[in-house]
């Protein structure tokens, strides 16, 4: 036959420790170091607030590999459709925009730098035009949206007597080093 002196002594202290547990875990409850259920409430929908900006700040950075790919593929489509890879296809674009819009080249001097950045280099152009104020109007928009890529840095405009409008216009293109 089993002790029950043994057996009731472990009860006692059984009971004992759960009694302590569960005072300690009332005690948890009602301190304010765990707070009310208000301010456990508010404190969470801080930290969704929160989670949700920082969700919204890297949604940019998803499938950035493919992102990537991407602006590679762009940007080689971008040097091949409006980087000439030769030194005559400036000049001749140049003049056929010209010529489409009615504007007189009377001097044009193209200087291509030595330095660049990566696989272009920078073609300076200066051009003395002529013709009428809506024709060089139309060849500055031309130019500008030409399928090759010109940046206009400067524009001087004169006149003449006779009523034709003088052009000096300071241009930069790209020549591509490496095809």
């Amino acid at each position: 036959m089993p002790d029950l002196r043994q057996t009731r002594k472990k009860l006692k202290i059984a009971l004992a420790v759960m009694a302590g547990v569960d005072v300690i875990a009332l005690a948890v409850y009602i301190s304010p170091l765990v707070g009310s259920a208000e301010t456990r409430r508010q404190e969470l929908n801080q930290l969704q607030t929160e989670l949700n900006a920082k969700t919204r700040q890297v949604a940019p950075l998803k499938n950035l590999p493919e992102k990537l790919l991407q602006a590679h593929r762009q940007i080689s489509d971008f040097y091949a459709k409006r980087v000439p890879g030769q030194d005559s296809q400036i000049p001749m674009e140049f003049g056929k925009v010209a010529t489409a819009n009615g504007v007189t080249i009377e001097q044009a001097k193209y200087k291509v730098k030595d330095e660049g950045a990566g696989d272009v280099r920078p073609v300076e152009i200066e051009a003395d035009l002529a013709g009428n104020y809506t024709s060089l109007a139309k060849f500055i928009n031309a130019l500008e949206r030409d399928e090759m890529f010109f940046i206009i840095n400067s524009v001087t405009l004169g006149g003449e007597p006779q009523g034709l409008v003088k052009l000096n216009v300071k241009l930069e293109a790209y020549l591509r080093v490496r095809p």
